[in-house]
């Protein structure tokens, strides 16, 4: 019975890994140096920025887009783009931008100020003839605006309803991304699957559960890339991709499975690539109804996890433990004054008994794979024994990525108890923003799928954004991670050092604290 799955997961990797130095032996060899294969974690949902939410399909859609700015190389810091330059009001509540002159779009058609207006009232405005070619879950980064004015053919006006101080850090972020107008008019909501932006690269081709193609755009306005090529290959099993890199078929991938970093570091033909950024993984907890309602119950679950030995044992040390809900990378507004919850099993019986736990079956949502979620079945089993060790009854679903999405974001209620989740965000502002707030649970548009409510914390995190100074910002959230530590809606696990590995082939290449592929300046010999 022991014996059993273990065989059948060798066999697995055993003719992957079979499969694909046969199908591989054929063809890698004619693969020429200027086309780079890379593997992805899931089949992306979009090409539509506007519509995207997963860091999987952002990889691809920050090299066919460009936003007005984007982050300065290794960092978070914003730099010009589309818009060579920018003019704040005093009062921080006008944005003015000037427009890069004769920039196309992949279609042919001009990036104009008109164009620009036309993506964002598409993603705010109602009324918007396209809006309905939504939906725009991340609209929530631009809630601060009020109206977008074409001051001319160059000059693109924002006017907010309040400052807003992530708002230049949002623009560089994909849902800032601008699309071509008249892609949109042509394709309707299938835009998504026939992309037109101002990239470096321009789409080609995306064979369902396969592949996406992308092509160099020799139009590109800040020069040509030199890659002739990128073709991402959705390769949803981990062993399958670590198979079809160490046969060669794929040139790069990304989030390495921890047992599998050290494979690549002993073969001299391979690059390890390592890089701390503002990344959290958690597990979201069900408030609205069942057990985790109780405080003193999720306190208990945070008591019972063993987070050291997931992030020694499992992780073999790619992150460390978390403490809240903002990340260390963000040193400016982390906490360090908190502690993480211990590792304690006999505190964690002592609140499950005063919590009047009566056995009840806690449903645990896990998913096979996804953006940033590092190995999550193997997690998600040692967080079953660790709550069972301490008496609690839980029972896991696993599903694959885009179908865990499909069941978590929408809420909790009335489908789990719990379920695992990872975020890698631009700001201090958009995780808890997007999920900690009592106006961002699903049913309001958010994805808050615990639906936990603080007014309090509601009430920090609405004065955070609304201040420009950084430190006044940062002690603001300071008291904002005590106070959701305290009420645990989430169990707090780790943060990642993301990472890579490519062939040696491959030059020019480096992660980003935002945790994008830029590949503009990537070669492969």
């Amino acid at each position: 019975m022991v014996r059993k799955p273990v065989t059948a997961a060798i066999i697995k990797v055993v003719l992957a890994l079979a499969v694909s130095i046969a199908f591989l032996q054929t063809s890698f060899a004619q693969t020429p140096p200027d086309v780079l294969i890379v593997g992805q974690i899931a089949e992306p949902k979009s090409m539509d920025p506007h519509t995207a939410t997963a860091l999987n399909d952002f990889r691809i859609l920050m090299n066919l887009y460009d936003g007005l700015v984007r982050y300065k190389d290794g960092t978070l810091q914003v730099e010009p783009a589309l818009a060579k330059s920018w003019q704040i009001s005093k009062d921080g509540k006008t944005y003015t931008f000037q427009l890069r002159k004769g920039v196309k779009f992949h279609d042919g058609s001009s990036l104009t100020a008109g164009a620009v207006k036309f993506n964002f009232d598409r993603i705010l405005d109602e009324n918007h003839p396209y809006h309905k070619t939504g939906p725009f879950p991340l609209a929530f980064f631009f809630s601060a605006v009020d109206k977008v004015i074409a001051k001319n053919r160059h000059t693109i006006e924002f006017k907010l309803k309040e400052p807003y101080a992530p708002f230049l850090s949002n623009l560089a972020y994909p849902t800032g991304l601008i699309v071509s107008p008249a892609a949109v008019k042509q394709h309707g909501k299938n835009f998504g699957r026939h992309p037109s932006g101002t990239g470096a690269f321009r789409f080609v081709e995306w064979k369902s559960n396969a592949k996406v193609v992308v092509e160099r755009n020799p139009n590109y306005w800040s020069g040509p890339p030199t890659l002739k090529t990128i073709i991402y290959r959705s390769i949803t099993d981990a062993n399958t991709r670590v198979a079809e890199m160490l046969a060669g078929g794929i040139d790069m991938m990304v989030e390495v499975p921890p047992d599998n970093v050290s494979t690549f570091a002993k073969q001299n033909n391979y690059q390890i690539y390592e890089q701390i950024g503002p990344h959290l993984w958690f597990l979201i907890l069900n408030l609205k109804e069942g057990p985790l309602a109780n405080k003193q119950l999720r306190q208990a679950v945070n008591y019972a996890i063993n987070k050291k030995a997931l992030v020694d044992n499992v992780l073999q040390g790619t992150a460390t433990v978390a403490t809240g809900p903002i990340p260390p990378a963000f040193s400016w507004a982390y906490n360090n004054n908190l502690q993480p919850y211990a590792y304690n099993p006999e505190k964690a019986r002592q609140l499950i008994k005063s919590a009047g736990y009566q056995g009840e079956k806690l449903t645990f949502y896990v998913t096979e794979g996804g953006s940033g979620m590092l190995n999550p079945v193997a997690m998600g089993a040692a967080i079953q024994a660790d709550l069972t060790k301490v008496g609690l009854k839980v029972n896991i679903e696993t599903y694959e990525w885009n179908t865990f999405l499909g069941k978590v974001n929408p809420g909790l209620a009335g489908k789990a108890d719990m379920a695992e989740m990872a975020w890698m965000t631009n700001d201090p502002d958009t995780l808890p923003y997007l999920t900690l707030r009592t106006a961002a649970w699903p049913d309001k548009g958010g994805f808050n799928s615990g639906y936990y409510s603080n007014p309090k914390v509601d009430k920090l995190l609405e004065q955070a954004r609304r201040i420009t100074d950084q430190t006044e910002r940062g002690k603001l959230y300071k008291e904002m991670q005590a106070i959701v530590l305290e009420d645990a809606p989430w169990a707090f696990i780790a943060n990642w050092k993301q990472n890579a590995v490519a062939n040696k082939r491959v030059k020019g290449f480096k992660l980003q604290p935002s945790f994008f592929l830029l590949l503009k300046n990537v070669t492969k010999k």
